[in-house]
């Protein structure tokens, strides 16, 4: 796991804070593609909960990863007590259990390429469930959009993570989905879009740059100075687009792992 997978410990009450949590439309669609019931489900990279909490409501038993430790103490303060959490990354987490769904949110990235989708098909069950979702967290002003741009461009080119695979976004299918078509274990592999509008102030908006990887790895010194010219450009109250980009897939019934 790479040092920018494991900067969010240090903003990690921010992250809680400010970060927006998971629609119910979320869970409604996973239960619907599961078409039967799921009781177990393991969660990769947790983070401080946000899902954790959704998939806790919908009545599974959730097994909650998370390898950072200040992020697992803060989700452990926000979490149902019936959600077993557990400090380790995904490459660390014994295969000896399967789960109904395997799910990670904003996060699958994070893992290692090699051996990923072995591990995934290795901790669900067979017919079980795997999903990913997460999406950018965006302007929806084109013009805030470019001031913003301008204003971050002497210290970032970008603060979005690229397409692991390098599939564009406008690709009919995207990462992950293009990795588990092609990988037969899985089957019936869907995305879908779920969107999700958030109006915020300018500063709550700086604050969820903050959680940012792209801006944890800048010096505090070159950090403080993005956000002050950030915050300069910005009118006081902003939209931002964070629509879910949702994939699932189903292990084969007769797949082996």
């Amino acid at each position: 796991m790479s040092e920018r997978a494991l900067s969010f410990g240090a903003a990690a009450r921010a992250y809680e804070r400010f970060r927006p949590g998971y629609p119910p439309a979320l869970a409604d669609l996973v239960l619907a593609y599961a078409d039967r019931p799921l009781r177990t489900a393991l969660e990769i990279g947790a983070g401080t909960g946000k899902a954790t909490r959704l998939f806790a409501r919908s009545g599974l038993t959730v097994t909650a990863t998370e390898p950072d430790a200040a992020m697992l103490a803060e989700l452990r303060a926000h979490v149902p007590a019936q959600v077993r959490t557990v400090q380790a990354a995904f490459e660390e987490l014994p295969t000896d259990v399967a789960y109904d769904l395997v799910y990670v949110a904003a996060a699958l990235h994070w893992t290692r390429p090699q051996g990923r989708w072995d591990r995934v098909a290795a901790l669900l069950t067979p017919g079980g469930v795997f999903a990913s979702f997460g999406g950018p967290l965006r302007l929806r002003d084109p013009a805030v959009e470019a001031s913003v741009r301008r204003a971050r461009a002497p210290f970032l080119d970008s603060d979005e993570i690229p397409s692991p695979d390098g599939t564009p976004e406008t690709h009919a299918m995207r990462w992950p989905g293009t990795e588990l078509r092609r990988d037969a274990r899985f089957t019936d592999v869907r995305q879908s879009e779920i969107e999700r509008r958030v109006t915020m102030g300018a500063d709550d908006y700086v604050a969820l740059l903050s959680t940012v990887s792209a801006y944890l790895e800048l010096s505090a010194d070159r950090r403080e100075q993005v956000f002050r010219r950030i915050r300069e450009v910005l009118p006081d109250t902003v939209e931002v687009t964070t629509d879910v980009t949702v994939h699932l897939a189903r292990r084969r019934p007769d797949a082996s792992s």
